[in-house]
């Protein structure tokens, strides 16, 4: 038996390995495609490594997408203008987050000072109706005035009764000003998304556009867009993996929540949503981002993590582990890969263990 020693590796610089490797010739048990003889790796090496035990699975292809972070559309609320006018003041800006009933804006009015002039007649009509009910009703039981003018004078009060509560309800609507002011609040927690007015500029209450956008931005949708060779290779409900350039490393992972059946006249492409929980206000919109589309496929192959693959001279090989922390190279044929697992054909068996970490470094130092 030949033992093989290897220079010191220090493992911060990671520029060797051979410090945790023990190198015993152990005769030829490799594969058939290496002939190499079988390595033993020491015990505290095998403690840092982390190890793949080979699969069977199903072939999940990876698709690459590009994608836009949006608002959920249906969980926002468009203020429109109630009054026509013109701003007096706009304290929220795009981006601000703003509580429910916090100001926003004010507008200045003459229908609100309509409206609080309604009010003002509202309840001078009532008084008087009050009082010419109490005339009737003394009169009546006087037998000065008949039964008519008795039910004449109780309904005369019941319309200025609700001439009053319809003008209160009106002002609270807009807002309970007396002065001719309209102040612009928002109905929800959350940012402020769109914003289309400024200070001085005159609005109408038939405008069809919203003078602001509420987001709470709890959950965010991403429209990706599929181009016309890619479409029968995504389903709805496939899983997807969003990454942005933001967050280096942080995958978001969701579904395709939906798929627009039209494509895009100008861009000839088809959207496709994934809904993103965002509690932590982590995406913006407008963000760019990737979208990763999983596509799973009938087809079975053995199946490794990537980070077990080794590329040298044009040709892919792992290091697989057998009996007592018995190293072997050996060489593989790659189906496909979807970035975190590699689909291989031939060159292993299922159920081997392979050395998924540090891979390459104790490959260059078994060929040294």
């Amino acid at each position: 038996m030949k033992l093989y020693r290897l220079n010191t590796l220090n493992f911060n610089s990671l520029c060797l390995i051979a410090i945790s490797l023990l190198l015993i010739g152990c005769g030829s048990k490799g594969n058939q495609d290496d002939n190499r003889e079988g390595y033993v790796i020491s015990d505290s090496l095998f403690k840092t490594l982390r190890i793949d035990t080979v699969d069977v699975t199903n072939i999940k292809n990876a698709l690459k997408f590009n994608g836009v972070v949006g608002f959920n559309q249906d969980e926002i609320e468009n203020i429109y203008p109630l009054v026509s006018g013109s701003v007096q003041g706009v304290m929220k800006g795009l981006g601000d987050y703003v509580k429910s009933g916090e100001a926003l804006g004010i507008v200045k009015s003459s229908e609100m000072a309509n409206y609080s002039s309604s009010l003002i007649d509202a309840q001078a009509g009532l008084l008087l109706a009050n009082k010419q009910l109490q005339q009737q009703q003394d009169l009546y039981k006087s037998g000065l005035a008949s039964q008519v003018d008795l039910t004449a004078a109780q309904a005369n009060y019941q319309q200025a009764k609700a001439a009053l509560t319809a003008a209160k309800r009106i002002l609270a609507i807009n807002g309970n000003s007396t002065d001719g002011v309209f102040t612009i609040k928002a109905p929800i927690n959350g940012f402020i998304v769109q914003k289309n007015i400024t200070n001085g500029m005159n609005i109408r209450a038939d405008n069809n556009a919203p003078m602001f956008v509420v987001s709470d931005l709890k959950d965010v949708w991403v429209e990706a867009n599929v181009y016309e060779e890619n479409i029968d290779k995504v389903h709805k409900g496939d899983d997807a993996d969003v990454t942005t350039i933001t967050y280096p490393g942080k995958v978001f992972k969701g579904k395709i929540n939906e798929m627009n059946n039209v494509l895009d006249p100008v861009t000839k492409v088809m959207k496709i949503r994934i809904v993103l929980d965002n509690l932590a206000f982590l995406l913006k919109p407008e963000m760019f981002t990737t979208v990763t589309v999983y596509n799973t496929e009938q087809q079975q192959a053995m199946t490794i993590k990537t980070d077990a693959l080794i590329f040298d001279q044009s040709q892919y090989f792992v290091i697989a582990i057998s009996g007592k922390k018995e190293l072997h190279i050996r060489k593989v044929e790659v189906l496909a890969s979807n970035g975190e697992n590699t689909y291989i054909k031939s060159g292993i068996s299922p159920g081997e263990r392979l050395i998924a970490s540090k891979a390459i470094l104790i490959y260059g130092s078994l060929n040294n």
